[in-house]
């Protein structure tokens, strides 16, 4: 379960990153996935439309925090073998 979060983690991250991109200059790679949430999200939500790179970037933030998060509860980190 922790390897799946991590991937979802790493996937929110891909996905933050690629929709600030694409705000700022168009993303060709892989654009409809990694743009998902940009395109579907931000554009039905007034609020994060206005600052669509703010809410990519923050999606991102919140990938690397579910990374990290997971990596923290490892059992090798916890010094369980």
């Amino acid at each position: 379960m922790r390897k799946v979060l991590q991937g979802l983690g790493v996937l929110l991250f891909l996905m933050g990153i690629s929709g600030a991109i694409d705000r700022i200059w168009a993303q060709p790679i892989m654009g409809v996935v990694l743009n998902a949430f940009d395109r579907h999200v931000v554009s039905a939500i007034p609020r994060l439309e206005e600052n669509a790179i703010l809410a990519g970037l923050g999606l991102a933030v919140c990938g690397i925090v579910l990374v990290v998060a997971m990596e923290s509860l490892s059992p090798r980190r916890r010094g369980l073998t």
